[in-house]
């Protein structure tokens, strides 16, 4: 242990980091740096660095910096252009807000020279999973402290009973006397563990809420709102341009007065268990909701899908800690190439926990096309004949299947139906030809259209063109053995001479 000097600690100020900061003092006996990023959850801030003064850390090794920016730009914006949902209900508020942490510490240990990092992420959890992953990706020599692998305080009672030995504040006590939730805020979320949750069953405490009304408590009056979209990210609301964590935070108090963005969760972890978590995503909420309806008349059908197919990928990328990976990078390419076409505006209104679209327009890239899409006279745009061809050929491997299910069961195969013959618009010039062949009257005019037709060819061509042709129908068709047509039509027109 002696070899590492100086670490840089993820640090909250909560009970865990509080308690790890004291047991690396007191264990490792170095230096420690301690890092807080402002990722918008405002209160935990000031609380970090004066706990971190009374801990003895000298001023320079204080690191608060304002994330809240590339926070959502580069992370939260890039994720949501994919509609990323875990297990079909969790938009990953913690997990994308550990890749920018690691980033940061890595940035720290290379200002300050220091030889490793810490965190304060559980041995059950996934953040420890997010936090290494990160770390080893920018920095493969990074050494990593991880107290809970190593430490046997291993219990919130524990950790408070050790907080409460070395004189460390305690935030958040439970009414009751019971240790608080484990919490994480930014602003993309804040979410609650462990006590009460333990239990699947057991329904979350009203108290417990911090960011939502309840919907039952929430105005009985709906409230609308205009999003513009610009490239997938969302630039401004109801008219109003800001910055990303401006128009996060402002969706987060939109949505919260509405009881928007509540869940209680059992969601599979990286590391193998199962974990009962509640959250709280009311401008995430938002976010994902408006973004699909801008790319429902965006986006093309087939891009849209393969989005669709491409995301439970996507969003196990992130959740298990592969942020930094190759293959989220890549995705991450075609994602955002994707993107280049949503632009828009959608409306929406909120009302008693409840995001509803009730309005989506492109002005410069909408693919719907209301000429063709009506039920009212399209003039043409759309020939709904064609649609019986397409479902043929769809259905026809269907019906082969179907045909060869009825032969292995022995059951009548349906015979295959000749299709109808198409009605055929008589040729003009072949009627004027086969006419001399049913009377001797006509032979005159058919020699004439020949004769027109071939003016400009010499006498004698003109002879062969004429013979030929007037011979054709005789030789063809049957029909020349009736009476009429048995006279010589075709020597005729032959001995005359003309021309």
């Amino acid at each position: 242990m002696s070899d590492i000097k100086k670490v840089v600690l993820a640090y909250s100020g909560g009970l865990d980091t509080s308690v790890i900061l004291k047991w690396l003092q007191d264990v490792y006996k170095c230096e420690v740096v301690t890092f807080t990023a402002d990722l918008g959850q405002g209160e935990e801030l000031e609380p970090a660095r004066a706990k971190a003064l009374k801990a003895g850390i000298k001023p320079k090794n204080i690191y608060i910096d304002d994330v809240r920016e590339e926070f959502v730009r580069d992370f939260v914006f890039p994720m949501f252009r994919a509609n990323t949902v875990y297990e079909g209900e969790y938009l990953l508020g913690t997990s994308i807000a550990r890749p920018l942490i690691a980033k940061r510490l890595i940035e720290i240990v290379n200002e300050t020279g220091a030889d490793a990092i810490c965190h304060g992420a559980t041995g059950k959890g996934n953040d420890q999973v997010r936090f290494e992953l990160g770390a080893y990706a920018l920095k493969p020599g990074i050494k990593v402290i991880a107290p809970w692998r190593e430490w046997d305080l291993m219990s919130r009672e524990k950790l408070m009973a050790y907080a409460e030995k070395h004189g460390i504040e305690i935030d958040m006590k439970h009414k009751k006397g019971g240790s608080p939730y484990s919490m994480d805020a930014n602003l993309l979320h804040i979410s609650y563990e462990g006590r009460h949750l333990e239990n699947p069953a057991a329904e979350a405490e009203e108290s417990m809420w911090r960011w939502t009304v309840s919907p039952e408590k929430a105005p009985n009056k709906a409230e609308y709102l205009d999003l513009e979209f610009a490239k997938g990210d969302v630039v401004a609301i109801n008219g109003k341009k800001m910055k990303a964590h401006e128009i996060l935070a402002t969706l987060n108090k939109l949505g919260g007065a509405h009881g928007v963005g509540r869940l209680d969760l059992v969601e599979n972890r990286y590391v193998g268990m199962k974990s009962r978590g509640c959250y709280e995503t009311p401008g995430g909420t938002i976010l994902l909701r408006a973004h699909r309806a801008i790319e429902s008349v965006t986006l093309d059908r087939e891009v849209a899908h393969l989005k669709d197919d491409l995301m439970p990928r996507y969003a196990s990328l992130v959740y298990n800690g592969y942020w930094w990976s190759p293959e989220r990078k890549a995705l991450q390419v075609l994602i955002d190439h994707t993107q280049q076409t949503v632009n828009g505006m959608v409306r929406l209104k909120l009302y008693k926990g409840n995001v509803i679209v009730v309005g989506r327009d492109s002005q410069t890239d909408s693919l719907f096309d209301s000429t063709i899409a009506t039920f009212e006279d399209d003039a043409g745009a759309y020939d709904q004949r064609d649609a019986g061809g397409f479902i043929k050929l769809n259905a026809l491997r269907l019906r082969i299947a179907a045909n060869l299910s009825a032969k292995k069961a022995g059951k009548p195969v349906v015979k295959k139906t000749a299709a109808p013959k198409k009605a055929v618009a008589p040729n003009p010039a072949a009627k004027a030809v086969a006419k001399p062949a049913a009377t001797k009257v006509a032979a005159k005019p058919a020699a004439k259209i020949v004769k027109a037709a071939v003016k400009p060819i010499a006498k004698v061509e003109a002879k062969k063109v004429v013979a030929k042709a007037i011979a054709k129908p005789v030789a063809a068709k049957p029909a020349a053995k009736k009476p009429v047509a048995a006279k010589p039509v075709a020597k005729k027109p032959v001995a005359k001479k003309k021309g």
